[in-house]
């Protein structure tokens, strides 16, 4: 069972300095570096996650990257002997600007999302509450809540709701109520739609 006080991380999981909240669980042989995931999120096995903000409620398949980091376009190399130098010579030293800027190039994953079995979203890229990210996406720009994206690269698909219903949802933030509420609320979430879920909780 999961637990509000540690996460539960499987075998092999690897993780720095990154935070977990509540009820949160990572799959096997992940790897979760400088991120954080919200209260009740999880991501199936064999994940990369870096340099990531991710809310609550996040559904996380298996084999997903968020945040992949880049290689310099720029410069004469794209190798990284560049900013992992000490890895070839004894007297340089790795360039901390370097990894200090790619640190910075955030992912941001919205409350209540679902991110499809092996998708890709590139750093710098915000994913809105409650959109649904394709199995295989590649995603390199913005996805607007409650929408449903897919593709290489990733396109629109479809509305996941209707962006009233959308903006309802947004402004209950379910996702923010006391545990003991959710529950009571369960059968409500199995069984109403959206719409009739916000006519009966929303005041």
């Amino acid at each position: 069972m999961l637990s509000d006080e540690k996460p539960l991380l499987h075998g092999d999981v690897q993780q720095a300095n990154s935070s977990f909240g509540r009820y949160t669980e990572v799959g096997h042989n992940s790897v979760v570096l400088n991120s954080e995931l919200g209260d009740y999120s999880y991501c199936g096995p064999n994940c990369d996650i870096a340099n990531t903000s991710i809310g609550k409620f996040s559904n996380i398949a298996s084999n997903v990257r968020i945040g992949p980091t880049d290689h310099p376009m720029h410069t004469a190399s794209l190798h990284h002997f560049m900013y992992r130098s000490s890895w070839y010579w004894d007297d340089a030293e790795d360039d901390t600007a370097f990894f200090a800027g790619r640190s910075a190039r955030r992912a941001f994953i919205g409350h209540d999302t679902w991110i499809g079995h092996g998708a890709i979203i590139k750093p710098d890229v915000t994913i809105g509450h409650g959109a649904v990210i394709a199995a295989g996406a590649i995603v390199t720009k913005d996805v607007a809540p409650y929408t449903i994206v897919g593709g290489v690269t990733a396109r629109l698909i479809r509305e996941r709701l209707p962006s009233d219903i959308a903006e309802r949802l947004m402004d209950l933030a379910w996702w923010d109520w006391p545990h003991d509420e959710i529950r009571s609320a369960l059968n409500d979430f199995r069984v109403l739609s959206a719409g009739s879920f916000l006519d009966k909780y929303q005041s």
